[in-house]
């Protein structure tokens, strides 16, 4: 008995191995010399012809013979350049019928003597072809890519190994800074291996480097929460290509502090659904019992809260629910999950080398006898007497200029206050705000005076016409005045 390698028997589907196995127990009797077919005809009312060609099928190729074969058209019955024919005109558009390629076919045919075949025989024949094949033909490189490509899904095998991040526009809608309904941004940073939410940011601005640095400061300090454990420098860092992430201040980061960065593939945001699960988390258990959110209402929904208040209502559901409740894949608590790998992370040394690192981009000053200037205020500190006309790095917080921290020669030298503000918290896009208005209030005073000189001058000092000679007078239609 030989095997034909063509017919295996594990690529046969689970009824088929089944429909082959009955096949076999029935003409077993007669392999085994026990009857004859003609006997088991009679028995199981199977016809003496049937039972032959199946002895034939098992002693060629075994048991995976036995399994009824789909019926093909064979090059006996179809040409093999007519079936190719009907193939490239199913592939060359989605919104071609049967019945038109039948009839395209049928006229070529005509002309080469090909067999005339059923609607149903073109329609097996299409109904043949490599899905991934027609995905690529019909809709495009990127769907075929979504569908049929291979996904590397990255796994973390302990906390702070590898971090994800992203921004999200949430479906929701608050009272922005000037009274108006706007959508607010999230961003957070996701630990892979436990789920744990390491960071975030709430704000109305779009996602921005300096945002995303401020959010990695969060995240890798240790937190004023007591059961906000998650901190540390994690080994990798997953993100997007977003110019946030992308930015060279983002690059100086991680090399200070010894972390890679890794961006998925431009165009394919694909391996990155723990992201995308953790946003639909938002929506499904957060979101829809906010006021104003426009998952259960979004023709209705009306902004009621303001930002500070939407940021008291996530940060209270993110410790006291999603941190705590039990996580399907991992199955277990995401905080329960970061804690059980028993491990020290890696802390930077002090807040302020933290900061030298995260912090925006340094701006260099000179020490002036009466302190450093920035932004038009003034920081004083005591420490910084030794130091007057010597050049220094600043680093400031933009959500708070009441202070700024200074730096020589790259050490940390002190915290300078601006007195004006170190009992209140002022965010440099106030202090832009207000410094706009001023001057958008100083010009139209300037403005107004000049309309009114203009409108003096105009009435009480042009020259009468009598003065002047006929030929002398002008002949531009503009003004001349006394003095000209």
């Amino acid at each position: 008995m030989s095997n034909d390698p063509s017919l295996p028997l594990a690529s046969l589907s689970a009824a088929g191995r089944d429909q082959a196995l009955k096949h076999f127990y029935i003409i077993q009797p007669f392999l085994q010399g026990d009857a004859t077919l003609v006997s088991i005809s009679h028995s199981a009312n199977i016809p003496l012809r049937t039972l032959r060609r199946w002895v034939q099928q098992f002693e060629a190729h075994g048991l995976a013979g036995l399994a009824r074969r789909n019926r093909t058209l064979g090059p006996a019955s179809l040409p093999e350049d007519m079936r190719q024919l009907i193939e490239a005109l199913a592939l060359q558009s989605s919104g071609r019928t049967i019945s038109s390629i039948k009839r395209e076919v049928d006229a070529i045919g005509a002309e080469r003597s090909w067999p005339i075949i059923s609607y149903h025989s073109f329609l097996r024949i299409t109904q043949k072809l490599d899905k991934a094949l027609v995905s690529l033909a019909h809709e495009g490189a990127k769907a075929y890519s979504e569908k049929f490509d291979l996904i590397h899904r990255r796994e973390a095998r302990r906390p702070n190994q590898i971090w994800q991040s992203d921004h999200s526009d949430l479906d929701v809608l608050l009272i922005d800074d000037h009274g108006q309904p706007s959508r607010p941004w999230l961003g957070v940073i996701l630990d892979d291996y436990s789920r744990s939410v390491c960071g975030y940011n709430l704000s109305f601005e779009a996602p921005a480097a300096l945002r995303t640095a401020l959010m990695l400061r969060q995240a890798i300090w240790r937190k004023s929460e007591p059961n906000w454990h998650i901190c540390g420098i994690p080994d990798r860092f997953y993100t997007d290509n977003g110019s946030d992430f992308t930015s060279k201040h983002m690059e100086q980061v991680a090399a200070d502090i010894d972390m890679k960065l890794i961006f998925s593939t431009k165009g394919k945001p694909r391996g990155r659904g723990k992201m995308e699960r953790f946003f639909g988390t938002v929506n499904e258990l957060f979101l829809c019992h906010v006021p104003g959110n426009t998952i259960t209402a979004p023709y209705k929904a009306k902004a009621t809260l303001t930002l500070e208040e939407f940021k008291k209502l996530f940060h209270a559901w993110l410790l006291s629910d999603y941190q705590c409740r039990e996580h399907s894949e991992i199955e277990t608590s995401p905080m329960a999950k970061w804690l059980e790998a028993g491990f020290l992370p890696r802390i930077p040394d002090s807040v302020e080398q933290l900061d030298l690192l995260l912090l925006t981009v340094a701006r260099p000053r000179q020490v002036q006898p009466d302190g450093i200037h920035f932004q038009n205020l003034r920081y004083t500190s005591p420490v910084l007497a030794p130091y007057v006309r010597e050049s220094v790095i600043i680093r400031y917080d933009p959500q708070d200029l009441a202070e700024i921290r200074v730096f020589h020669n790259n050490r940390f030298l002190c915290r300078a206050i601006c007195t004006q503000l170190e009992s209140k918290t002022i965010s440099l896009k106030e202090l832009t705000a207000a410094r706009n208005q001023r001057r958008k209030h100083l010009t139209k005073q300037l403005h107004d005076r000049k309309r009114l000189i203009d409108t003096y001058v105009q009435s009480h000092c042009a020259l009468p016409p009598l003065l002047l000679d006929d030929k002398e007078q002008p002949s531009s239609k503009l003004k001349r005045y006394f003095n000209d």
